[in-house]
């Protein structure tokens, strides 16, 4: 009876890398679970409110206020959102490694908040900011940042852009560890996690895109800034109170990274080394019952073989009393971690597209908005930062719909306990980011027909009226683009994370960030290089240039994108189908 109860007690603990706030091996039923993830989604969801409508409002705060011509503000806001995404891993490796997440995620918080308050406090202080002026005037000279506001307009800017890169790197990762996978429950708890926590961010980027924006362009840029940082602030708060409620992983004072980097250069620096047919014959410390429990072991797989290099032993290293150096003799193990990781980046690479779709959405639309009958109803008009309102809304009712209803039934058709696998998830996000591309281009070409047959191709946004054709017209392509988000940016978060090598399953997350800072700096240089290369076959002087996007070209660009994520779409059908998941694929030697 005694030895039933010592094995329900132990079964109560999660395994050894997670103990409590004190320090101690975690008990199941008082720490982690959906109790303790609450909390973080409650944080990520006041972090979103805070900060969403920067990434939806920012070109005009950047044109209209400080004076920086649109293309230049387009690139602003893609340069600081792709910062915030890229910065995400060496923060994450931060993490893992020395101050741990819950440590992490607190900084990173601070430094948004204090990030936001600076760039409130350039909105509020005329002193801080130039003379106003109306940038779509040809006869005015609005005159650019100073040296000194430039400089503290890229401080704010950026601090909140690593803040940002913090919580993106730590939070989804100090979620899932609320929760064991090895205990099925709480596997199936941690998939809900994942869909939740898009709708976090929905939910506060809802708040976000209607009253935030509604504040900043009705009460001002910093009543509307002020309020965010407030809420970034109560998500701080919220999240350092569930101290005594979560788990946490033990930092391993060690990188991963560095250990996959070891296998490449072992590998490169044994090129000329023949390969055993054995894989039997490389390089494995001895596998026993104890060391099972804390060390990875991992069978060989007969693919990517050149990496197999690094597991070769030569007879000096057999001899030698000495350990053989990491940088040339790689166990199999971590041979088979940098398969892994190899493996994903065609994965990997086919999203980036995706991002330089959704940079457009949030550059590039708003100020088609902005030209646009904004009436809703006869006494509200909608803001044009505010469209994306329309998926996310949608999203915030599809999503429980998705988890409890279409996840069951699919898991009981295909027998995949995500209903579908993360590849055809994202697969099915990436061809609906080519639709939306193509929509947009349709209904550019309609908003420019009509400019043009009303005599209003040389209308001034705001200060005269708006086209006579409602805004609303751009809700398709954002309603679409935002089913997109749920399936491939969820998938991609899943599929990372249930892929990764063990030692990098936290930081495995990051290379969604790192997919989509990559696609914003990606959205930087295609707009220059289009724009240099449209310049002398254009009246407007390229596709996008100046600040009437009534007379460049704007829906030839979104077909542009619409035709080059269809050819990443096919790239991607042939790289999903050839990729064999961890637990697939031969694990015979070379020689059968």
């Amino acid at each position: 009876m005694q030895e039933n109860l010592e094995a329900v007690d132990i079964e109560k603990l999660v395994d050894e890398n997670k103990v409590d706030w004190k320090g101690r091996r975690a008990d199941k039923l008082k720490y982690g679970g959906m109790r303790a993830a609450v909390l973080i989604l409650a944080m990520l969801g006041f972090e979103n409110l805070g900060t969403f409508s920067l990434a939806v409002n920012s070109v005009p705060y950047f044109s209209g206020m400080m004076h920086y011509s649109v293309p230049d503000s387009a690139n602003m806001l893609t340069n600081y959102m792709g910062t915030g995404y890229i910065l995400a891993i060496p923060v994450a490796i931060l993490a893992d490694t020395w101050i741990g997440r819950y440590t992490s995620v607190l900084v990173s918080g601070i430094f948004e908040f204090i990030g936001l308050a600076l760039l409130t406090a350039q909105a509020h202080y005329s002193s801080l900011k130039p003379p106003s002026c109306n940038i779509y005037d040809r006869t005015a000279h609005c005159k650019t940042p100073s040296g000194g506001q430039e400089a503290l307009l890229y401080i704010g800017l950026y601090l909140l852009a690593f803040g940002s890169a913090g919580v993106k790197a730590s939070v989804p990762s100090h979620g899932a560890d609320q929760f064991d996978e090895t205990d099925p429950e709480e596997a199936g708890e941690m998939s809900t996690f994942f869909n939740t926590l898009l709708l976090a961010v929905c939910l506060g980027g809802a708040v976000s895109l209607t009253f935030i924006v509604w504040m900043q362009l009705h009460k001002g840029w910093a009543s509307g800034f002020g309020i965010g940082t407030i809420a970034i602030l109560l998500g701080i708060l919220i999240f350092a109170a569930g101290l005594p409620l979560y788990r946490f992983r033990l930092r391993q004072g060690t990188n991963d990274f560095v250990q996959i980097i070891q296998v490449y250069v072992a590998a490169i620096r044994n090129r000329n080394l023949l390969l055993p047919e054995d894989p039997a014959e490389l390089y494995e410390i001895k596998q026993d019952k104890e060391a099972a429990e804390e060390i990875e072991f991992l069978p060989h797989r007969n693919i990517l073989r050149f990496l197999d290099r690094a597991a070769i032993q030569v007879k000096h290293d057999v001899e030698s009393e000495k350990p053989p150096s990491p940088w040339k003799l790689c166990r199999v193990t971590q041979v088979e971690n940098a398969k892994i990781v190899v493996s994903m980046i065609p994965i990997f690479g086919c999203t980036i597209i995706m991002t330089l779709c959704l940079a457009q959405l949030q550059t590039f639309s708003i100020q088609q908005g902005y030209t646009m009958d904004t009436t809703f109803t006869k006494n509200f008009q909608i803001p044009p930062a505010s469209l994306p309102i329309i998926p996310i809304c949608f999203l915030i009712i599809i999503v429980p719909i998705y988890d409890r209803i279409f996840v069951p039934v699919m898991r009981k058709v295909t027998g995949v306990p995500t209903g579908v696998t993360h590849l055809q998830r994202i697969g099915v996000g990436l061809v609906l980011s080519c639709i939306s591309m193509g929509v947009a281009s349709i209904v550019e070409v309609k908003r420019k027909r009509v400019a043009r047959d009303h005599n209003m191709l040389d209308a001034v946004p705001i200060l005269m009226p708006p086209l006579p054709i409602s805004t609303f017209w751009l809700s398709f392509q954002y309603f679409i683009f935002g089913i997109a988000d749920m399936f491939t940016y969820v998938g991609l978060l899943q599929f990372f994370y249930s892929e990764a090598p063990k030692g990098l399953k936290s930081t495995s997350t990051c290379f969604l960030w790192t997919s989509m800072a990559l696609g914003y700096f990606a959205s930087t240089i295609v707009v220059k290089s289009v724009n240099g290369a449209t310049k002398h076959i254009t009246r407007s002087g390229g596709w996008l240039a100046g600040n009437n996007i009534n007379r460049n070209h704007l829906n030839l660009f979104y077909l542009f994108l619409s035709i080059v994520s269809l050819i990443n779409f096919f790239i991607y059908l042939v790289v999903s189908m050839r990729y064999k998941y961890r637990s697939q694929g031969p694990s015979v030697p070379a020689g059968n």
